[in-house]
């Protein structure tokens, strides 16, 4: 269920801030959201799969920590972000 590779490679490259970046807040949530939709598809297929339900929670938890973080540290990258993974906008 995680994402390959590739994909991951993609996705820093598209949401990293400079050439070296690898874990920047939005790479970072960028790959977390990505996690997250495939286990929202997997769970509408196998809805008593309670421990990918649990890990679901997990990295939802831990994406909102992030996009927090953003948030106070600054506002106009998080809106950027938010508005590129079309997220809802929950803390804002």
């Amino acid at each position: 269920m995680a994402i390959g590779a590739a994909e991951k490679k993609e996705l820093i490259q598209q949401y990293q801030i400079h050439q070296q970046d690898t874990g920047s807040p939005e790479a970072q949530v960028a790959i977390l959201t990505a996690r997250i939709e495939q286990l929202t598809e997997h769970l509408q297929t196998h809805q008593k799969d309670y421990h990918s339900l649990h890990g679901l929670y997990r990295l939802v938890g831990k994406q909102r920590r992030l996009l927090r973080y953003l948030y106070k540290k600054d506002i106009t990258r998080y809106y950027r972000l938010v508005n590129e993974l079309e997220i809802r906008d929950t803390i804002g």
